[in-house]
């Protein structure tokens, strides 16, 4: 589970830190290790001409832009909010993952494009070559992949996971581009080596659609995909001395920070302190929430109905 300390009096900075700290860190050594192995497989592809590799480059050079702006969001969160931006910069890391998302896509159109040429006419590729770039590109994506997987928090940060997913796309990428490479070297059979980069770019749409969803549903302010919003009701409801629970909402500010808030209806005479203190503690520890603003009502308190 994550638990970010996450206080209501605007103290929720400090544990959030060391997890971001590692995320750039990580972010860093993986885009720094990613721009290398770029640059080698780009020449290595031109030099050998084998689109395998080309395309396992233009992969890469999407993981550098994606790793690139995820550092950048990394950056822009940590700054502190402002009168004009009361969330400060977080939402930057959905829309960076949003923006990755959308470049992976057309990435792996242009390949498959390329690909459906080199079918027709397989140009001769310097197979041995390849396979030695492909190889040193695999060994480098471990090593981001591994980084990321140390310092960073792969599991609950959309961003960090989508570099990392990055990464091991790529790695498969140059799995495939050493396997077209032996292929070509035993058999000369050149149509492994388009073969191979249509395989990428699935590989890269298939990380592509699935970050653009996951981004689209949190700038929907959709609930977050761990919590059942009737389950949080529920046990709202269940609080003793509650008699309604409504204007429920749920929604997620950026990966790992989740946001709540509520209108609670409750018995005429009770006390309103000690319930709001028990439904704090229930949205807490159930749900791991601890941004929540909740508002306690007597029966003749009367607003209008809420729109959403």
């Amino acid at each position: 589970m994550h638990h970010h300390a996450h206080g209501h009096c605007g103290h929720h900075h400090g544990h959030h830190h060391d997890g971001r700290g590692g995320n750039q860190k990580g972010l860093a050594i993986a885009f720094g290790i990613t721009v290398g192995i770029m640059v080698l497989e780009f020449i290595g592809g031109l030099v050998t001409n084998s689109l395998a590799l080309l395309s396992d480059s233009g992969h890469m050079l999407s993981d550098a832009a994606s790793l690139f702006l995820s550092l950048v969001a990394a950056w822009f969160a940590a700054r502190p909010p402002s009168p004009k931006r009361t969330y400060g910069f977080y939402r930057l890391e959905i829309l960076a993952a949003l923006l990755n998302g959308v470049t992976l896509v057309v990435m792996a159109g242009w390949i498959v494009w390329e690909a459906i040429e080199r079918f027709s006419h397989p140009p001769a590729v310097a197979s041995g070559s390849m396979m030695l770039i492909a190889a040193i590109g695999l060994l480098a994506n471990a090593a981001s992949a591994w980084m990321l997987v140390r310092k960073g928090n792969v599991n609950d940060n959309v961003n960090v996971r989508s570099a990392y997913l990055h990464v091991l796309g790529d790695a498969l990428g140059s799995v495939g581009a050493i396997a077209a490479g032996l292929v070509m070297w035993l058999f000369g059979w050149y149509a492994a080596d388009p073969l191979v980069s249509v395989f990428v770019a699935v590989l890269i749409l298939k990380g592509a659609f699935a970050v653009i969803k996951q981004t689209v549903h949190i700038l929907m302010e959709g609930t977050p995909a761990a919590i059942d919003q009737t389950e949080v009701k529920a046990a709202l409801a269940a609080i003793d001395g509650v008699i309604d629970v409504h204007d429920l909402h749920i929604w997620t500010i950026t990966s790992g920070l989740d946001s709540l808030s509520c209108h609670l209806l409750i018995e005429d005479g009770r006390d309103a302190q000690a319930i709001l203190q028990r439904a704090i503690d229930v949205v807490e520890t159930h749900f791991h929430i601890r941004h929540a603003t909740i508002q306690i009502e007597m029966p003749h308190i009367r607003h209008t109905e809420m729109d959403v």
